[in-house]
């Protein structure tokens, strides 16, 4: 029995928590890995938003192409994204449905710029700076491309 008991202050003198250093290390290596994922799935995330942007553009185009069909003609600049959704006065055959439910913003929440002359349109977006060119995730994606 005696030999129990001093069998079992052994086994509890050599059981140690980790120490403050040891918590710190694994801390350390925790904030390196959060990190370095932290940076990819951000550049993914870029990626991502000009890939819809891209793929917004082209569904507007088909729109667009529909309404070209029905009216013989691109929406005018003036009347813009906005002809998709509701008849404009310049367009007898327009419909009968909306060619879209409403205009959305591009991925950076900016309006898309739509130019026409009647036969061709350019529609874009000016990317996440929300200005002309740029590089990057900042650069304008456009139908043209």
């Amino acid at each position: 029995m005696i030999r129990k008991i001093a069998l079992r202050n052994n086994l509890m003198k050599n059981e140690k928590g980790m120490t403050l250093l040891e918590i710190m290390i694994v801390l350390v290596i925790l904030g390196g890995l959060i990190a370095i994922l932290a940076t990819q799935v951000q550049g993914r995330l870029k990626k991502a938003k000009i890939r819809q942007a891209q793929i917004q553009i082209a569904e507007y185009g088909k729109s667009l192409d529909m309404y070209f069909t029905d009216c013989n003609n691109y929406p005018s600049t003036e009347e813009g994204l906005g002809a998709l959704v509701s008849a404009p006065s310049t367009c007898s055959n327009w419909g009968p449905d909306p060619y879209i439910k409403k205009v959305n913003k591009d991925p950076w929440g900016g309006d898309f710029q739509y130019e026409s002359q009647g036969n061709n349109y350019v529609l874009k977006s000016l990317g996440s700076d929300r200005r002309e060119a740029g590089t990057g995730d900042a650069a304008d994606i456009s139908s043209e491309q």
